[in-house]
C-alpha cells in the first residue's frame, strides 16, 4: 500500500522556494513589512518650491507622505525641467484647487536660440536648427505680437487628450500628434536679461492653458531662427507669491524636527480664495448652506454679489457659493468636524516657530456632508 500523502505542515520545503525572491533584498523586505504611519486629516496648502528634475506627481507624493495626509493634489502641473511654485492642496483645500488653476501665473524662462526640439525644451531631440541669432531690438519687437488674447498650438508633448489618449503618450510612441490652436491670454511678456547671443531670459504673466514651451517655439520661428526652453521657473500662481514658497529640503527638515514645525509650513485653506469676493453670514444662514440650501441676502446693506463667493461664519470658512440676484447657492461645503487651525499671516516671517498665544475662536459644530464631484 502506498504511504499517505504528507500533511501541509509536514511537507518539506523545496530549497528553491525557501530562498528570498530574486530582485528583493532583505532591506527592501524589511521596509515592506514595517508598519506604515496612519493617514491623518490635514487641511491646508503647501506652497512648494519644486526642484528641477522632479515631476509634479512625485512632489505631491513626497509632501503627502511627510504630512501623512489622507488626501492631496496639486493646482497645475509643472514639467520636470521646471522649478518654482507648485501649490499642493491637502484635505479640504482640494475643494479650492479650481480657483487656483484659473488664476494668473507668472513664469521666468530662458529661450535658447538656434535649435528647436520635439518637446520644445532642452530634454527633447533636435528637429530643426538655424545659425541666425536675433538682436535685443528684434526680440522686443517680436514680443509685442504675443500680448493679449492670441491663438496658440500646444506642444505635442503635453497632457492634452486626443481620442482619450494623452498627447505625450502618443508622441513617445512615435505617432504624429496634431493639436488645434487654442485661445490663451498673455497679460505681460518682456525681455529681462540677455546672458549671451544664444540665450534670452523672458518673464510672462499669463492665464490658464498657456504653454511657455510653445511661446519659445513660436518666438524662435517668428524671429527667423529656432528656439526652445532651456530654463523654466514658475514664480507665482494666483494669490500664491514667490516669497511664500517653501523648499522641499526645508519641509523634510521640519518633518524631522517635529509635527508642530511641519504644520507651520501650511497655509490656510481660505488663502486660495483671496481673489474672489468674501461673504460673512449668520449662524442660521450657515446652517442652511451646510445643508445644501440657498440663502437670500436681505436688507438695505446687503452686499451686491454676482459669481463665486467665499462664505464664512464667525471667522470660519464654511462654503464656496454662487451668488446671483441676491441669492447664494452653496457650490462646495467644507467639513470642519475637526476644528481648523487658526489662520496665520503669509510670507517668510509667518514661519516663525516661536510659541504664540492661540487666537480665541468659537467652535462651530457642523454635521458631516460629503460633496459629490
Amino acid at each position: 500500500m502506498n504511504a499517505p500523502f504528507p500533511q501541509p505542515e509536514d511537507a518539506p520545503v523545496p530549497e528553491e522556494t525557501a530562498r528570498a525572491p530574486r530582485g528583493r533584498g532583505q532591506r527592501q523586505q524589511q521596509r515592506d513589512q514595517a508598519p506604515r504611519a496612519p493617514k491623518r486629516d490635514i487641511d491646508g496648502w503647501v506652497l512648494l518650491d519644486k526642484p528641477s528634475g522632479m515631476t509634479s506627481t512625485q512632489a505631491v507624493a513626497v509632501v503627502k507622505r511627510l504630512f501623512s495626509a489622507k488626501k492631496a493634489g496639486h493646482a497645475g502641473t509643472l514639467d520636470p525641467l521646471a522649478s518654482g511654485c507648485l501649490p499642493i492642496a491637502l484635505g479640504e483645500a482640494t475643494k479650492t484647487v479650481p480657483y487656483i488653476m484659473d488664476g494668473q501665473k507668472t513664469y521666468r524662462f530662458a529661450v535658447t536660440f538656434g535649435v528647436e526640439t520635439d518637446t520644445d525644451d532642452s530634454e527633447g531631440k533636435s528637429v530643426a536648427e538655424s545659425d541666425h541669432r536675433p538682436s535685443d531690438a528684434d526680440i522686443v519687437a517680436a514680443l509685442a505680437g504675443f500680448h493679449g488674447e492670441i491663438m496658440q498650438v500646444p506642444p505635442a508633448y503635453s497632457a492634452l487628450k486626443i481620442a482619450g489618449e494623452r498627447a505625450y503618450d502618443l508622441a513617445r510612441g512615435g505617432a504624429e500628434v496634431v493639436l488645434e490652436a487654442r485661445p490663451i491670454t498673455i497679460h505681460r511678456l518682456e525681455l529681462v536679461e540677455r546672458p549671451d547671443i544664444d540665450t534670452a531670459v523672458l518673464e510672462a504673466e499669463c492665464g490658464k492653458g498657456t504653454y511657455v514651451r510653445a511661446i519659445a517655439r513660436d518666438l524662435g520661428r517668428l524671429l527667423g531662427t529656432r528656439g526652445h526652453v532651456s530654463m523654466l521657473r514658475r514664480a507665482c500662481v494666483g494669490p500664491f507669491l514667490e516669497e511664500d514658497l517653501v523648499p522641499l529640503d526645508e519641509l523634510k527638515a521640519r518633518a524631522e524636527a517635529s509635527e508642530a514645525d511641519l504644520k507651520e509650513a501650511l497655509d490656510p485653506v481660505g488663502s486660495a480664495l483671496e481673489e474672489i469676493p468674501q461673504l460673512n453670514v449668520t449662524p442660521s444662514d450657515a446652517h442652511r448652506l451646510r445643508c445644501g440650501q440657498s440663502i437670500i441676502l436681505r436688507g438695505r446693506d446687503a452686499p451686491v454679489l454676482d459669481g463665486h463667493v467665499a462664505i464664512s461664519c464667525q471667522d470660519t470658512l464654511i462654503a464656496i457659493g454662487d451668488a446671483h440676484g441676491g441669492e447664494v447657492l452653496p457650490h462646495r461645503v467644507f467639513n470642519w468636524a475637526r476644528q481648523n487651525r487658526p489662520d496665520r499671516p503669509r510670507g517668510p516671517a509667518s514661519r516663525d516657530t516661536r510659541p504664540r498665544e492661540p487666537e480665541p475662536r468659537e467652535e462651530v459644530h457642523a454635521p458631516y456632508y460629503e460633496d459629490q464631484d
